[in-house]
């Protein structure tokens, strides 16, 4: 049997971002305590580097805990507890606290002011440090089993650890031996499923737009009745940008099961029918002689955008709006308005790799995160079956759980 002082009081079994808060909550809430990192692959953090176009999207600024847990598909209410412990302010606090000043872009998302996501990095890293949290690269666990009161890892390499807790913190679950970990253990694993990927779409009104973007439109998917708004992308290979990405994790599992094969309605205008003709009737009475192909100034879409629907509901290159047909007026509304897309397929992005599914949420304590069935493990972050929207929830999600999880694994309320 291995010497007490050899025992760890926490191994944290994941590198990412809900491993290290979750480490770096034992270890600061509970100084005397010995804490460990075991990450598989030779670079932590990895996915924290890439988020957000490498700016790192930490939070959202969602300050009131019934708010939040709306955009969490999957979770949700069992997040209300523990996001009234721990939510988006106090995770800026934290960040801020430690010299990292954040700014919130309109659409709600924080980010560090430096746009760079090393500079998250090297504060989570600098604050594992400080607190004393040991970290273990290329070090893959094979084994979990829990042997005379404490836990034994064991690695592929062969090596061996004990620890009084262990806190399963290793992301998705995609290829997920974290989750296989659980599973070995007794715990129901939820099927992982893709959430926040975009569509594929082969279509001739999208064909050289990629790039384009409108700042506010909004997406449905009828066949599973649900609906999204946001900015929408138009990419060499379909459509992106958070309404479509928000509409894949609401309904990630349903998508799954068509196969990603479906209809989608773009509502290029977020708008309503009465409210769009009004518009259109505006811009035809303030510039009659002016084209119709031209635009609309008070209808933010982009010109090649705009032309190419115009093109696909017929209206020739010289109509004017004093000559536009009742029958043209009604087919750029349908454009406009109701613009339906044939999805074949999903496209994953390098940072768009959240995944549904995991541990089952009622085999889970979320007082404290801990296993309801294996006293002394703990979970955090996408290992359980939670998962957010776009726009730094998942992230919220990861805090939030990997701060409850430390403390409480070390004895910290």
């Amino acid at each position: 049997m291995m010497p007490e002082d050899e025992i760890y009081d926490l191994i944290v079994i994941g590198g990412g971002a809900a491993g290290y808060f979750g480490a770096i909550s034992a270890a600061e809430g509970a100084p005397w305590s010995r804490v460990l990192i075991l990450e598989k692959t030779g670079e932590v953090l990895t996915k924290v580097k890439i988020s957000g176009g490498g700016r790192c999207n930490v939070t959202h600024a969602c300050f009131e805990p019934g708010e939040l847990v709306r955009y969490y598909p999957r979770g949700g209410k069992s997040l209300i507890g523990p996001f009234h412990r721990w939510d988006a302010a106090d995770t800026a606090e934290w960040f801020t606290d430690r010299g990292v000043k954040l700014k919130t872009e309109s659409d709600g998302r924080m980010f560090p002011v430096t746009d760079d996501s090393r500079t998250i990095i090297n504060c989570l890293e600098r604050a594992a440090e400080t607190s004393g949290v040991e970290t273990r690269l290329k070090a893959e666990v094979e084994g979990l089993e829990y042997v005379e009161g404490n836990w034994k890892i064991e690695l592929k390499s062969g090596k061996q650890f004990q620890s009084r807790a262990v806190l399963l913190a290793t992301g998705g679950t995609r290829n997920n031996a974290g989750v296989k970990l659980a599973g070995d253990l007794g715990h129901t694993l939820v099927a992982a499923a893709p959430s926040l990927f975009t569509f594929k779409i082969n279509d001739s009104r999208l064909e050289d737009l990629s790039g384009i973007s409108v700042p506010h439109a909004s997406a449905s998917i009828p066949a599973i009745k649900i609906k999204t708004e946001g900015a929408c992308l138009i990419t060499h290979w379909g459509l992106s940008g958070p309404t479509v990405l928000k509409l894949s994790a609401q309904g990630a599992r349903e998508l799954a099961e068509l196969d990603y094969q479906f209809e989608v309605i773009i509502n290029w205008c977020a708008m309503n029918e009465p409210q769009l003709l009004e518009v259109l009737a505006n811009s035809r009475d303030e510039s009659p002689k002016k084209r119709v192909r031209s635009g609309v100034s008070d209808l933010p879409i982009p010109g090649r955008l705009w032309q190419r629907l115009v093109d696909h509901a017929e209206i020739g290159e010289e109509t004017i709006w004093a000559n536009l047909s009742k029958a043209g007026r009604h087919a750029l509304v349908r454009n406009l308005l109701a613009c339906r897309f044939k999805v074949d397929g999903k496209s994953m992005n390098k940072e768009e790799f959240v995944t549904a599914g995991g541990v089952d949420l009622k085999e889970v304590n979320f007082k404290t995160m801990e296993s309801r069935i294996h006293p002394g493990l703990f979970f955090a972050g996408e290992v359980i079956d939670v998962d957010g929207v776009t726009g730094g929830f998942n992230f919220q999600a990861a805090w939030t759980t990997a701060r409850i999880a430390g403390e409480s694994a070390v004895g910290v309320s």
